[in-house]
């Protein structure tokens, strides 16, 4: 049996789950969160101020969709209360990020600066020129916008430079040496 899976979910105080079929809400006091879920393999049961996920039948799909649905109910309720948050740190002479509306533009050594949209459910801080700071209640979106913002310029292994995550450890090169 999954030892993910198994395990029961205790709600934070203020989030409330409702199971509607295969559909899951999860309200918090910051966003509501809503997943659709295979009804017909998994099954989600709150009791008890927890949340228990159970698989009707012991096929190997069902198996594996035991606890990654646990998984993700566990990061609704993670993120209804208290949230996602990914940090970027710019690195080079000359790179910077600033908010314009609903954008955020970003000089990465181009000729011309990089403007991306916000994605629906995302918050952008941008402290200083050279920090990013990407928050949301779902950790899919915070996850997929911080990447789009790492990919306009991936860290270089030989300089240094780049867009980075702040726990991310680029492991530098030495490259060609003088003869």
């Amino acid at each position: 049996m999954s030892r993910v899976g198994k395990r029961e979910l205790e709600l934070f105080e203020g989030v409330e789950v409702t199971v509607n079929g295969n559909i899951v809400t999860v309200k918090g006091p910051k966003s509501t969160l809503t997943q659709e879920f295979k009804s017909n393999v998994i099954e989600v049961k709150v009791e008890n101020n927890k949340v228990i996920v159970t698989r009707k039948n012991e096929e190997k799909h069902s198996k594996q969709l035991h606890g990654t649905t646990n998984s993700l109910i566990s990061s609704m309720i993670h993120g209804v209360s208290k949230g996602f948050e990914k940090k970027l740190i710019i690195k080079g002479v000359g790179y910077r990020a600033a908010l314009k509306g609903g954008k955020i533009e970003i000089q990465a050594g181009y000729s011309h600066p990089v403007v991306l949209e916000i994605i629906k459910g995302v918050e952008l801080e941008v402290p200083s020129q050279t920090e990013i700071i990407v928050k949301g209640a779902n950790k899919q979106t915070v996850g997929q916008m911080a990447a789009l913002i790492r990919d306009i310029r991936r860290p270089n292994v030989y300089s240094g430079k780049g867009i980075m995550y702040s726990d991310e450890r680029v492991i530098r090169k030495e490259g060609k040496k003088a003869a």
